[in-house]
């Protein structure tokens, strides 16, 4: 079977072959032979990595690797080759950084046993990370060590490979003849040694350099060939390049008719590759990889739109938009609403439960090491990682286990009919579509919609980065507020009044607060309208749908306030003061960070007036040692309307997960604790009740921005924890600012009756009338996020 099996892999016939190997691996199980399974396990995953599945290869891949370091397989070269085989799986979803890292560990592995066919293929796989990486000649570096090995054993199929990945780098460079030398090495190769999805793939990578050539037919000639090669073994992400290429070719001959097809195609195999990623993570990764083609698909339907006006084309466009952005985000929260944990297998749960445990012990560790200024071990840095990866897995068992997550149906995209129907008629959606050459906006009200052209993204980023330092600058954004306006608001101002503006902003666009852009008047946008921001429009819907069946909870404030961050804070036991000189963690992080983690001293202030607001047996305050992850991670809190936390927040562009709130990091012996509140803490507290999370803490706005989700931050974290509103900031708060801006804002929740987002603006505005507080700084970090009524 398992020779049956190899031959029918060799020959393309992937899905015969994996017929075999999965009778092959039931024969092994039968028998209990370990090494027998583990190369099922590898056979299978690599399948389905070359069909595109991968989030099934992953799970074979980690099935096999245990195996092969056991004592009683130990097999090291095999090891080595699963360790390179799911680093190309995570370069393939867009994960750059895990993927180097697993083939940082092969390479050394391959070397160590003198397998130079699996040193090239680690060198030349790093080598593919740098592409994506951009860093072009590190690349041509690594795979020009990696071809003269594959010359040398005789590896004619490698050797191709790595003909074709030097042609891709050259085409990068824009050197198309140099790259066409390349793939017309490798091709004639392929075809011999009968690598068909080698062949599909040069031919691919032919037809673009055609393209860039400006020869369009001899590029879909290429194109048309790849295409029933890719159909024929099966590669449905070959497929989809190949459609997507069609497309971005017929395009560029303005057969726009006919490129819509094509992309329509492409897209519909994506979706379908999408949802088989059940790994949260990684199906988010997997998403921003095919951006492309969702923004190729808005471009020919605006074009369209143009040649042929009131056809539809441009609420296509919208719809579109609709559906390349924040789906992740859809899709969690309406996990959070199904609970998907209730029913999920008990081990995996108690499994779950475990690693969290272990890996706050491990935190611990780490920062009582980091205050005693001693250098950090390898193992420890090494075991806290495994812990997240094994977090992430177990997060994956429970979705596969959970007879909740089975039932899901996907979350759709709303059309533009059923948008609408979420707007009452003094409320207007301005949703954005950044591209290269051309952007768009979209219009939205309950009873009209409107699509226009504007500038392509890098005349806008270059506009908002001169927003942002004069920002910083705590000066007037007249002058560069006004270039913004023109290109942003110009189609629309005449229409938007003083309605309320919901903000679906894209890219660079998520960083800055529309409030200060001038309106028609040369005044800030917040002087005349209400500001609200949304991930997508489709957002609004899942949000509220899932507010619809809450309780209403019995009381209103919960506060986190002026926790202990540093062990000289005059709070600490005198035992523990004897550190006052020895460097701690908190240092290293503000460094890193950019952000001074001193105590907040007016954020102690800023929650006793607020809670001044309410009466005793309505709010609770969590002051000093109190403001601790433990407090913040108990139940009680599904028992409060509001949230309030007033603390640093910690921001890391790499890692979404590494991003969070700090809270008490010390307890009141003076001891280490673990204080940081990150986003996979955040998914786990119950806020099932809560109406309003408010994070008075720098940066909480920001996150990783991933293209297709938006910015992956802890305001989500939030919103899955049950919270359908959220207010954020976008850059490093003035403390004594904030806590006179929060005051006032509590004023209006609480004592006025308004809502978060008509107590937001009133809080601005008088701000904006302080003469020491008018400059934006103080004022407009603070957006909110999520449902306005």
């Amino acid at each position: 079977l398992l020779g049956q099996a190899l031959e029918l892999y060799k020959q393309g016939n992937y899905n015969q072959a994996l017929l075999k190997f999965e009778q092959s691996l039931k024969l092994y199980q039968t028998q209990n032979n370990k090494l027998g399974q583990a190369n099922c396990f590898t056979n299978i995953g690599i399948i389905y990595s070359i069909l595109g599945e991968s989030q099934k290869a992953l799970d074979y891949f980690n099935q096999a690797l245990p195996i092969y370091k056991t004592v009683a397989v130990r097999d090291r070269n095999a090891e080595a080759s699963v360790l390179n085989d799911i680093g190309i799986v995570y370069n393939r979803l867009g994960e750059s950084q895990k993927a180097l890292d697993y083939y940082n560990k092969a390479l050394p592995i391959y070397k160590a046993v003198g397998d130079l066919r699996g040193e090239a293929r680690a060198l030349g796989n790093i080598g593919n990370v740098y592409i994506n990486l951009g860093e072009l000649q590190k690349a041509l570096d690594y795979h020009n060590q990696a071809l003269p090995i594959y010359k040398t054993i005789g590896d004619r199929n490698d050797e191709a490979t790595g003909l074709n990945n030097i042609g891709n780098i050259y085409s990068i460079l824009g050197e198309s003849q140099k790259a066409l030398d390349y793939y017309n090495q490798a091709f004639p190769i392929y075809k011999a040694v009968g690598d068909r999805n080698g062949e599909a793939r040069a031919l691919n990578n032919m037809g673009r350099n055609y393209d860039s050539l400006g020869e369009r037919q001899k590029a879909l000639d290429y194109y048309n060939q790849a295409l029933p090669i890719y159909k024929a073994v099966g590669n449905r992400s070959g497929e989809a390049f190949s459609l997507y290429n069609l497309a971005l070719s017929h395009y560029l001959q303005k057969n726009l008719e006919q490129a819509l097809s094509d992309i329509n195609s492409a897209i519909a195999i994506v979706e379908d590759l999408r949802i088989k990623i059940i790994n949260k993570d990684l199906r988010t990764s997997y998403f921003a990889t095919v951006q492309d083609y969702y923004q190729l698909k808005i471009k020919l339907l605006m074009e369209l739109d143009y040649k042929y006006p009131k056809q539809g084309y441009n609420i296509q466009a919208l719809e579109t938009s609709e559906s390349a952005r924040a789906r992740s985000l859809l899709e969690l929260l309406q996990e959070a609403k199904a609970n998907i944990k209730q029913g999920a297998d008990p081990q995996i749960l108690k499994s779950e439960k475990e690693i969290i445990l272990e890996l706050d012990e491990f935190e611990k560790l780490r920062i009582e090491t980091l205050s005693k200024n001693q250098a950090l071990p390898a193992s420890l840095t090494e075991k806290i990682d495994q812990l997240k990866q094994q977090y992430q897995e177990i997060q994956t068992q429970i979705r596969k286990s959970s007879p909740r997550y089975a039932s899901l149906t996907q979350p759709q995209p709303l059309k533009l009919a059923q948008i609408q129907q979420l707007l009452d008629p003094n409320s207007v959606i301005l949703e954005y579509a950044l591209a290269n050459e051309k952007s768009y906006l979209f219009m939205i009200t309950k009873d009209n919609f409107s699509s226009y052209q504007i500038d392509g993204q890098e005349k806008i980023e270059k506009l908002i980065q001169q927003y942002q330092r004069a920002i910083k600058m705590k000066v007037s954004l007249k002058q560069v507020a006004s270039p913004l306006r023109d290109i942003l608001l110009a189609p629309v101002l005449s229409q938007i009044g003083n309605k309320r503006l919901i903000i679906v902003a894209d890219g660079s666009l998520q960083t800055i607060p529309f409030s200060t852009i001038n309106n028609i008047n040369n005044e800030p946008l917040l002087q005349t309208n209400e500001l609200i921001n949304l991930p997508s429009a489709s957002t609004l819907a899942i949000l509220r749908d899932n507010k619809s069946t809450t309780k209403k909870p019995s009381k209103t404030l919960a506060i986190f306030a002026d926790p202990i961050f540093n062990p000289d804070d005059p709070r600490l036991t005198k035992v523990n003061k004897t550190n006052n000189n020895k460097a701690n963690e908190l240092t290293r992080a503000a460094a890193e960070n950019s952000i001074n983690f001193v105590r907040l001293t007016n954020t102690k202030t800023e929650a006793e007036n607020i809670s001044k607001l309410l009466p005793v047996n309505q709010e609770q305050l969590f002051i000093d040692f109190a403001a601790n992850k433990v407090n913040i991670s108990n139940s009680e809190l599904a028992n409060y309307r509001i949230l309030h936390l007033a603390t640093h927040g910690l921001f890391n562009t790499q890692d979404p997960s590494r991003s969070g709130l700090l809270l008490s990091r010390y307890n009141q012996q003076g001891e280490p604790e673990n204080g940081q509140l990150l986003l996979e803490d955040i998914f786990n507290l119950n806020l099932s009740n809560s109406e309003l999370v408010v994070l008075s803490a720098c940066q909480t706005g920001i996150g990783q921005q991933i293209k297709g989700e938006g910015i992956v931050g802890i305001s989500r974290g939030f919103m899955y924890a049950g919270s359908p509103r959220v207010v954020v900031s976008l850059w490093n708060v003035d403390d004594l600012a904030t806590s006179i801006l929060m005051s006032k804002f509590y004023q209006g929740l609480l004592q006025q009756g308004l809502t978060a987002a008509q107590s937001l603006r009133n809080a601005q505005l008088e701000m904006l009338k302080d003469p020491n507080y008018q400059a934006p700084y103080y004022w407009a970090p603070f957006i909110l996020i999520g449902d306005w009524n």
